[in-house]
């Protein structure tokens, strides 16, 4: 399980370059170990489960557009990247993120040689 200091230095190097937790996607047993105070530093952003640990985060992007970055909680680096268009529809997004979350769990999965 990740430590609750890798989820704080992530959170605060997405914060520096403005980027807002939007959604937080964990596995059953670390959503087990998290406390009260934990679950603080998600403030409110959405709590999902999930077969890996990540974070999704938001901003604002050229054109008018919204970035979206799905950011791996380990001790190695690993993200995926999305940007909507403004006049994509939220069902569509929502695709589009499943989308992401599903190769960022066949990543995790090559990785652990599953």
């Amino acid at each position: 399980m990740p430590s609750l200091n890798l989820f704080q230095e992530i959170i605060a190097t997405y914060r520096r370059h403005k980027w807002q937790l939007r959604r937080v996607l964990l596995r059953p047993e670390t959503s087990a170990a998290l406390d009260a105070n934990a679950r603080q530093l998600f403030a409110d952003a959405k709590l999902q489960a999930a077969e890996f640990d990540a974070l999704w985060f938001a901003r604002p992007s050229h054109g008018n557009r919204e970035a979206w970055e799905l950011r791996l909680v380990a001790e190695h680096r690993y993200a995926l990247f999305e940007a909507f268009e403004p006049d994509e529809t939220e069902s569509t997004r929502e695709k589009m993120r499943r989308e992401t979350e599903n190769r960022m769990r066949d990543q995790v999965a090559r990785s652990r040689g599953d």
